[in-house]
Order: structure tokens, then C-alpha cells, then sequence
């Protein structure tokens, strides 16, 4: 059986969640329900399962050192 190939989506235009989220800060990467950011809890659910290949994450250049 093959992997299953996850893609994560980060990024955003920070507007609905505004003015905790925002253009250079958004909300995939803020701890808003646990300390731990909505990306973080994504690339945890796929980490050290053998069904998933590493994930590929999808982010804008402007979150790439996020």
C-alpha cells in the first residue's frame, strides 16, 4: 500500500479573524484553542504514522520563515 501524501494550507490575509490575525501573522500559525498553533497540531497528526509520507506544506513567501 502506498502513503498518503498530506498537504497542509497555511497562509491567509489575516482578515476574519482580525485583529488577532493579520498579514504577517496568520491564523495557521497562532495558538488559538492550545499552545499549540493550528499548523503545529496538523503536521502532529501526520508525524510518525507510517500511512502518511512528510507532509508538503502550502504557504505564501511572505510565511515561509514562520
Amino acid at each position: 500500500m502506498s502513503a498518503i501524501h498530506p498537504v497542509i494550507l497555511c497562509g491567509g490575509s489575516g482578515t476574519r479573524l482580525w485583529p488577532v490575525s493579520r498579514k504577517p501573522m496568520p491564523k495557521p500559525f497562532l495558538p488559538l484553542v492550545s499552545e499549540e498553533t493550528l499548523f503545529e497540531q496538523a503536521v502532529r497528526r501526520v508525524a510518525g504514522d507510517d500511512r502518511f509520507a512528510a507532509p508538503l506544506v502550502v504557504a505564501g513567501a511572505a510565511h515561509a520563515d514562520l
